[in-house]
C-alpha cells in the first residue's frame, strides 16, 4: 500500500476530504487495507460490532437483511468511496445487516480508535456522518416480511434518526442557584414532578445538572446532609446538543457519556432539556398519524394541509432506509385514504348518488407506484341505467361529482392529467356496459390510440364505491384477452419501442442539447419499458394484478418461463430504478425545485452507474426476447 495513493484517494472521498492536511496524513498512516473476493461475507447480521470503518477503494458490496423465513431483503448497494460498518463501530452494537462483496473488492480500514478520535475532534467529519451517512443508510429496519402494512404501523422509535431534538425536547427548563440546599432542590423537583434540575451560577449560566438518581446515590445512599448546597452533588460538565441536531446524536452522546439527561442549546443559549424518557416515548410524524389526521377532517379545506404531509412521509421513509416498494405502497395507502375521504365529503355535500358507482384509478396510481404527487388518473364506472330518466340523472350527478373531485384534488396538490384521463372528462365517466364496449373495441381493433389507452387504463384498480363494478370489468377484460394474438403483438411492438438509454459500447445515451443536456429521463427510458414488459406478460397470462412487483410474483406462480428465469433480477431492477427516481425527486424538492425524472448518470457513484448499466442491459435483453417471439425471423428491433 503506497502512502501517497492513500492520501490521494482520501482527498477525493467525503468526509476525509474535509480534514486538514496534518490530520489526513495521520489517518492515512494508520490505515490498513484488505481484499475481499466476490461473494465474501464481510459483516454478518446480528454478529459482533465492526472493529473498522471500511472505505471501498475498488469494487462494491451488497447490504441486505435476512428475515425469519430465511429470505434475503435487499437494503443497499455501495461502491467506490462509500463506507460501511460505522453504526455498529460507534454504537458498539451488533451488526444490523449482512455485507457481502458483489465483486472482487478492496477496502481501506480505519480502526475504531482513529474513527472515534475523528468524531470527537473534527466537526465536519462528525457532521457528515450524522447529517448524511446516518440519515441515508442507518438501521434500515423495515419489516423484512415484505408486508407494507407492517411498515405502515411501524414502531416509532426509528424516528430518532430523522426527528430534530427541538421537536421533542422539554422547553420549560427548571433551574436553581448553586447555593440552593439539596432539600429545597428536592422539594422543587417533587412539586414540579420532574426528574432533573439545571443548576446555574450567579450569571445564570448552566453549570451543572442534578437528577433523581443523584439524590438517591449521592444523598440518601451516603447519608449526606440535605442542608448542603446543591452544587456539591451536581454533575458537571454538562453534555450539550444543538436543537437542530437529530435525536440520534443525543442518543449517541448519552451512550458514550452514560447520562440520561442532556441540555439542548440554540445559539449558545439553553432552550430545553432532553431525557432518555423523551426518546423512549418519541412519537414524531408517522404514516399512521397522518392517516388519523386525514380521517378527522370534515372539509376539503381541512384536507389541503394534510395532503402536504405526504411528501414529509416520503422524506421520513427515505431516511429510515425503506425500499422503493415500501415507500410507494405506503404513499399509495395514504393517498387512497385522502382521496376516499375527499370523495366521501363530496358525496355528503351532493347527497346519495342515483346509481351505484365505483371510482377507479389507473396509471402509476393504479399500479400503487406513486411517489411524489402525480397527475390525476381516475374514472367512474356506474351501474347501467334501466331507463332514460335514470341515465340523465346519473350523468348529471356524476358530472357534478367528478368536477368537484377534480378541483378538490387540485387543491390537494394533484395536478390535472395532460391527456385528460380523468372522470371530469365525460368519456371516462360511463356506465359499466360502455366500459365493456371500450375494452372490447380496443382489443379487437388495436389501433395505436387503442393500444395507448390500453396501457393506461388496463392498469386500473377500484378505490372507492362499489368494487363489484370494477371486478366485473376486470373479469370482462381477462375473458376478452383470450387468443387475441394481434392485440398482444401490437402491445409487444409498443413495449419494444421504448429503449433503455445505453449505447453499443455501454455508454449512456443522454440529451445532447437543451434544458436537460447530459441528462436522461429515468421514467420514460428505463422504468416505463420495464413496466410495459411486465404488463405485457400479465396480459398474456390474463393476470388481474396491476402492481409491477405483484405481477412478477403472480407470473412466477404461473411458471412464466421468462419470469422464472429473470424474475428476481427484474424485481431488483425495478426496486433500484424506482429508488433512484424517488431519491432524485426528493433531492430536487429539498432544493426547492420541482421534482422531475431527469438524472445525470455521471453524477451517480461508480457502483450506481454499474448497476444502472446492468439494469438497462437486462431490459434490452428481455426486449430482444420479445422481438424474437412476436417478430420471428427479424434481425432488428422494430
Amino acid at each position: 500500500m503506497v502512502f501517497e495513493e492513500v492520501i490521494d484517494f482520501l482527498q477525493k472521498v467525503p468526509p476525509f476530504q474535509f480534514l486538514k492536511e496534518e490530520c489526513l496524513h495521520n489517518v492515512a498512516s494508520s490505515i490498513s487495507m484488505d481484499f475481499y473476493p466476490k461473494d465474501k461475507i464481510i459483516l454478518i447480521q446480528n454478529g459482533p460490532p465492526s472493529e473498522f470503518l471500511r472505505i471501498i477503494k475498488k469494487g462494491g458490496v451488497k447490504v441486505y437483511r435476512t428475515n425469519e423465513s430465511g429470505d434475503e431483503v435487499l437494503i443497499d448497494y455501495r461502491g467506490e468511496g462509500d463506507t460501511f460498518g460505522f453504526l455498529s463501530l460507534v454504537g458498539k452494537d451488533k451488526v444490523r445487516a449482512n455485507v457481502v462483496a458483489v465483486e472482487d473488492t478492496i477496502c481501506y480500514l480505519v480502526d475504531k480508535e482513529t474513527t472515534l478520535n475523528l468524531l470527537e475532534t473534527n466537526v465536519n467529519f462528525t457532521e457528515y456522518f450524522f447529517k448524511s451517512h446516518l440519515t441515508k443508510y442507518i438501521d434500515r429496519q423495515y419489516d423484512v416480511s415484505g408486508d407494507s402494512k407492517a411498515l405502515f404501523y411501524a414502531r416509532s422509535d426509528r424516528l430518532i434518526f430523522t426527528t430534530r431534538i427541538e421537536d421533542i425536547a422539554v422547553k420549560d427548563v427548571i433551574t436553581v442557584q448553586e447555593n440552593t440546599t439539596i432539600q429545597d432542590a428536592a422539594r422543587i423537583m417533587a412539586k414540579q414532578k420532574i426528574s432533573s434540575l439545571i443548576v446555574v451560577d450567579t450569571k445564570q449560566q448552566a453549570s451543572g445538572i442534578v437528577t433523581d438518581r443523584d439524590l438517591r446515590e449521592k444523598v440518601v445512599a451516603q447519608g449526606k446532609d440535605v442542608k448542603e448546597p446543591i452544587k456539591n452533588i451536581m454533575t458537571a460538565p454538562l453534555i450539550r446538543v444543538d436543537s437542530k441536531d437529530y435525536c440520534f446524536e443525543a442518543v449517541l452522546k448519552m451512550i458514550q457519556q452514560n447520562v440520561h439527561h442532556i441540555l439542548v442549546m440554540k445559539n449558545d443559549a439553553l432552550t430545553g432539556i432532553l431525557t432518555n424518557h423523551d426518546l423512549m416515548i418519541l412519537q414524531g410524524t408517522s404514516p399512521l398519524s397522518v392517516v388519523k389526521d386525514i380521517e378527522n377532517q370534515q372539509s376539503i379545506e381541512g384536507l389541503v394541509p394534510e395532503s402536504k404531509n405526504i411528501n414529509r412521509i416520503i422524506s421520513l421513509l427515505l431516511k429510515e432506509g425503506a425500499k422503493a416498494s415500501n415507500i410507494t405502497s405506503i404513499i399509495t395507502e395514504i393517498n387512497d385514504r385522502l382521496v376516499k375521504k375527499l370523495l366521501t365529503l363530496i358525496e355528503k355535500e351532493l347527497g346519495p348518488p342515483p346509481a351505484a358507482f365505483c371510482w377507479i384509478v389507473f396509471g402509476s396510481e393504479g399500479r400503487k407506484e406513486q411517489t411524489f404527487k402525480t397527475d390525476q388518473d381516475n374514472a367512474i364506472i356506474y351501474e347501467d341505467p334501466k331507463t332514460k330518466e335514470e341515465e340523465i340523472a346519473a350523468e348529471e350527478y356524476f358530472s357534478t361529482f367528478a368536477l368537484k373531485a377534480r378541483d378538490a384534488l387540485i387543491q390537494c396538490g394533484f395536478p390535472l392529467c395532460p391527456g385528460d384521463y380523468m372522470a371530469s372528462n365525460k368519456k371516462w365517466r360511463q356506465p359499466l356496459r360502455v366500459w365493456k364496449e371500450y375494452f372490447s373495441h380496443w382489443i379487437h381493433t388495436p389501433t395505436p390510440q387503442a393500444i395507448l389507452a390500453s396501457c393506461i387504463l388496463f392498469d386500473f384498480r377500484p378505490l372507492a364505491g362499489e368494487f363489484y363494478l370494477a371486478e366485473q370489468l376486470k373479469t370482462h377484460l381477462t375473458r376478452k384477452l383470450k387468443n387475441q394474438d394481434m392485440f398482444l403483438k401490437l402491445m409487444a411492438q409498443l413495449t419494444m419501442q421504448l429503449r433503455p438509454p445505453i449505447g453499443f459500447f455501454k455508454k449512456f445515451i443522454v440529451e445532447k442539447t437543451g434544458e436537460h443536456q447530459n441528462q436522461l429521463n429515468l421514467k420514460s427510458t428505463c422504468i416505463a419499458p420495464l413496466v410495459n414488459i411486465i404488463r405485457l406478460f400479465s396480459l398474456e397470462q390474463r393476470i388481474p394484478e396491476t402492481s409491477t412487483l405483484e405481477r412478477i410474483a403472480a407470473l412466477k406462480g404461473q411458471k412464466h418461463g421468462t419470469v422464472i428465469e429473470f424474475g428476481d433480477e427484474l424485481a431488483h431492477t425495478f426496486e433500484f430504478l424506482s429508488l433512484l427516481r424517488i431519491r432524485h425527486q426528493f433531492d430536487r424538492i429539498e432544493r426547492n425545485k420541482e421534482p422531475d425524472n431527469f438524472i445525470n448518470p455521471n453524477e451517480l457513484t461508480n457502483f450506481e452507474q454499474k448497476v444502472f448499466k446492468e439494469s438497462c442491459q437486462l431490459i434490452s435483453k428481455i426486449q430482444e426476447m420479445l422481438n424474437k417471439k412476436y417478430n420471428p425471423g427479424t434481425g432488428a428491433m422494430m
